[in-house]
């Protein structure tokens, strides 16, 4: 029994799996701790935006499309 534990004390396939899934779990509780923080922000501004361009005058010219004949 000794000698199994040791062994598998000793085998290191599938370090690396483990160590790039604990990266990628840091990586995304800070994407998310980013969010929550930032979120009211992010919302404001594209809040703003959208009534932006809700609210700019439709005019018939200047769209650079062709010209009509």
């Amino acid at each position: 029994m000794r000698g199994f534990l040791n062994a598998l004390w000793r085998d290191e396939s599938g370090q690396g799996l483990v160590e790039y899934a604990l990266i990628i779990a840091l990586v995304a509780i800070v994407v998310v701790g980013a969010l929550f923080l930032l979120g009211g922000r992010v919302r404001n501004i594209f809040n703003e935006i959208g009534e932006t361009l809700e609210n700019y005058p439709a005019s018939g010219g200047g769209g650079g499309g062709a010209a009509e004949p």
